[in-house]
């Protein structure tokens, strides 16, 4: 089993390896208590031998406003944190008490992962990497002339930057809401000029899926609590590849029924799985293991 980021160089490089350092790190977010991440994390420094210790700063929990992000980050940064990180609702509010933004965090406008060294707090996005890490793994053959992206939130912005930098030629970010997938394709177009980025209603997509290669699902549509599928599944067709972040569960409806029309098809656990390798490099300088977590990954959420 095997993850290949292939995505490695960073603005701002991670911190240089050193296996005698005690390692401590956080992950920063509301109702995060039941997260898989310090897990994964954990069990594979175990594996490599580090000293390592993965701590949940829930907002909920210790009874913090998510207004009183950034002031975390500073909080932890004094505490010896060598790095957090941050999901729902902190990607932005860190922003604040950051020193430094890598460039992909600030085209997206989200951080998920600071890294404290150097004496600076500086904001990174993984996310596309890790949804780029898994498609690539997970899809290698995947033809990305034409891309249907539904959702254009925090996790719709990481895949299509993902796409784009992975040369996706023409790209159909579709939102309920219009004007937020503007404002996405708005955003990425200028540091794309060799690709097409174009807007859609999610219920205008069926003439863009009839001659797109693949699909891909960014809402939160699909997931548990939130059941349906985030197109009609009469427009899903065997020539598509279909993609969804969603990876609890990750058989989502969206899954199976590309599955049942023969589609090559990419859950969400890679994503979620390449976005934390990322993160453990950026933390510890060393390289983890992406198949053994993917494989550790798969084992936490199996039934």
């Amino acid at each position: 089993m095997s993850l290949q980021l292939q995505e490695s160089t960073w603005a701002f490089q991670p911190r240089v390896a050193d296996r005698t350092h005690r390692h401590l790190v956080g992950l920063l977010g509301a109702g995060i208590g039941g997260s898989l991440t310090p897990g994964l994390h954990e069990a594979e420094a175990d594996r490599l031998g580090l000293s390592y210790t993965y701590r949940v700063i829930d907002l909920d929990a210790v009874g913090q406003p998510a207004g009183r992000s950034a002031a975390l980050v500073r909080n932890a940064a004094d505490l010896g944190y060598d790095g957090l990180n941050v999901t729902h609702p902190s990607k932005q509010l860190v922003q604040a008490g950051l020193d430094d933004l890598s460039p992909d965090a600030r085209i997206l406008g989200a951080v998920n992962t600071i890294t404290f060294h150097d004496g600076k707090a500086v904001g990174h996005n993984t996310d596309h990497i890790g949804f780029i890490g898994g498609f690539r793994a997970g899809l290698p053959t995947a033809a990305t002339n034409l891309v249907v992206q539904i959702g254009a939130g925090g996790a719709g912005a990481a895949v299509a930057y993902g796409l784009l930098r992975a040369g996706a030629k023409q790209l159909v970010i579709a939102d309920i809401e219009p004007a937020r997938a503007e404002s996405l394709a708005g955003r990425l177009a200028p540091h794309f000029p060799d690709s097409e980025v174009s807007v859609s209603r999610t219920d205008s997509v069926a003439l863009s899926l009839l001659t797109a290669d693949g699909l891909v699902n960014t809402t939160p549509i699909g997931m548990s609590g939130h059941p349906g599928l985030p197109v009609d599944p009469k427009h899903i067709h065997s020539r598509l590849w279909v993609a969804d972040v969603i990876y609890r569960p990750l058989e989502t409806q969206l899954i199976k029924a590309a599955r049942d029309r023969g589609c090559e098809v990419l859950d969400g656990g890679r994503m979620v799985v390449g976005q934390a390798v990322a993160a453990f490099e950026l933390f510890t300088g060393i390289q983890p293991d992406a198949g053994r977590m993917l494989a550790a990954f798969r084992d936490a959420v199996r039934p």
